[in-house]
């Protein structure tokens, strides 16, 4: 189960913390748990931060506290505050990442069988799609709307997320798509057959939760080789 420390403390020396927790950083490298860390500054007291520090277990966590690195950071640090810092140990119940869900929702969504639903709950109006098989950047729901409508008329497909990375307003997605040609493709006239594609999307999300901006990635090459598109310049 995923462990939380919610660390309190003031200080009118934080420059010197900050310092002093890049020191621990270096040195831990590659023996430190820790596999998250945030500090946060009170916007109604400057001299209040709290820094949240994320571990894959408590037992991790515990293993992170006896290095003797974080026990000498440990003392430094209390020195920096004004008064005793307080810590808290979260066990983790729930978490979610909105955006890995939008994300994820988008490519359940477009493989919806039948007529395409509304996307207005996951992209916005002035949506920005970047595919480097696109000459031109494709600009606005409508115009995604159609891009995606191609998809659909030539084939029957479907998305596993075989991975998602998140950072900030950007959520990565390393997808695998199973499809069926059913109508024409690129000028390609139905063949039936099955065809598998691998890919990735970067998503750049707003405050919204909506998706504002992505970049695609996946073999088109490959996609058009199991068609028989290339089977013309093979001969």
């Amino acid at each position: 189960m995923t462990f939380v420390q919610l660390i309190d403390c003031k200080t009118s020396r934080f420059e010197e913390m900050d310092r002093l927790m890049d020191t621990w950083v270096a040195q831990t490298q590659g023996k430190r748990t820790a596999t998250h860390a945030v500090v946060g500054k009170d916007r109604s007291d400057a001299s209040h931060f709290i820094e949240i520090v994320e571990f894959p277990s408590y037992e991790e966590a515990m293993r992170n506290s006896n290095m003797p690195e974080t026990d000498k950071i440990f003392h430094e640090m209390v020195a920096l505050c004004d008064e005793m810092p307080s810590f808290t140990d979260l066990d983790v119940v729930r978490e979610d990442q909105l955006n890995a869900a939008t994300a994820r929702r988008f490519f359940e969504t477009i493989a919806v069988e039948g007529e395409l639903p509304p996307l207005d709950g996951l992209i916005a109006e002035n949506y920005h799609d970047h595919d480097p098989a696109n000459e031109q950047d494709t600009m606005g729901m409508d115009a995604m709307r159609r891009e995606i409508g191609m998809w659909r008329s030539g084939f029957t497909f479907a998305f596993t997320v075989e991975d998602q990375l998140c950072e900030g307003d950007r959520v990565c997605t390393r997808w695998t798509w199973r499809g069926t040609q059913t109508g024409e493709f690129m000028g390609l006239a139905s063949t039936g057959r099955d065809v598998v594609m691998t890919g990735t999307t970067i998503f750049r999300c707003d405050d919204e939760g909506k998706i504002v901006e992505g970049w695609w990635q996946y073999d088109r090459l490959g996609l058009m080789a199991q068609l028989g598109a290339l089977d013309a310049l093979e001969q």
